[in-house]
């Protein structure tokens, strides 16, 4: 089947599908392109209340979560703390499991089998990674996540942030060739939003041209499904950067404009679906 005629699926998470900061607003990094900023629009169960937030949750009619929050002194999103309250999760309810991680290691796969799928933002640059996360990590360090999680037969999708390095887009493309040589079915791209507070603030978002060269290149190289995230630009740069994205053929899309929506439906055969684009 031609990549222009696939199913285009239509991500909308935050109707049934929330995310949940299990750190609150607390993260021990101060990321160049974050600040701390994404972790307050997340809910905010305390530890010891999760269980019976997401027994609620499903009784209230919602089909699953992003477990996430920020990172620890460990470099970890410390999930392997509520391991118990994860694997109740998964014997009392039908909710879905998305798990935003950091580096994790051995000790985590007893827990993380218990998610449905695991989410893992991957750079693939040295210097980026030392200038916009300011910790002591390398590539390889992500690929060693990548080999842990796959050999344990882990649901994998990692994020690239197109323009990640300051607006400037070059190192994407040797992470996308990087990843394509793992089994992972979703590759989710996202893009840079310059965000008020941080040290990014003041510099510009890749040009959609740009962030669209990206997306074809990882159309041509990446076999399994591609998928756009929920972070990108809004505006009249997201109604352009999303019809050019699926005109591109990628598999999947979340939160387009209304009228992006409308006018897929004309080139593509849609299906609307209410959780997180990995799932």
């Amino acid at each position: 089947m031609s990549k222009e005629k696939r199913k285009l699926k239509i991500y909308i998470p935050g109707i049934k599908f929330p995310s949940i900061s299990l750190t609150g607003n607390a993260c021990a990094l101060n990321c160049a392109h974050c600040g701390r900023h994404y972790l307050e629009g997340m809910r905010k169960p305390s530890g010891r209340e999760l269980l019976d937030y997401c027994l609620n949750l499903e009784r209230e009619g919602y089909t699953g979560c992003l477990l996430s929050g920020g990172m620890d002194g460990r470099l970890k999103v410390p999930l392997d703390f509520y391991a118990d309250e994860i694997r109740e999760i998964k014997r009392r309810t039908g909710l879905r499991l998305n798990a935003h991680v950091g580096f994790i290691d051995e000790n985590d796969l007893e827990w993380v089998k218990w998610v449905d799928a695991v989410s893992l933002d991957f750079v693939g640059d040295d210097d980026v990674i030392r200038r916009v996360y300011k910790i002591d990590k390398t590539v390889d360090d992500y690929l060693r996540i990548l080999d842990l999680l796959t050999e344990a037969g882990v649901r994998i999708a990692p994020h690239i942030t197109i323009g990640l390095d300051f607006g400037r887009v070059h190192w994407e493309y040797r992470a996308i060739d990087a990843l394509v040589q793992y089994p992972i079915d979703v590759l989710v791209l996202d893009v840079l939003i310059p965000t008020k507070g941080t040290e990014m603030e003041g510099i510009s978002a890749p040009s959609v041209e740009e962030s669209l060269k990206v997306v074809r290149y990882a159309r041509e190289r990446f076999e399994g499904e591609l998928s756009i995230g929920c972070m990108r630009p809004l505006g009249r740069w997201r109604l352009e950067f999303d019809r050019g994205a699926i005109l591109a053929g990628v598999d999947r899309i979340t939160n387009p404009p209304r009228k992006v929506i409308e006018w897929a439906k004309t080139v593509r055969d849609v299906e609307i679906l209410y959780e997180c684009c990995v799932m």
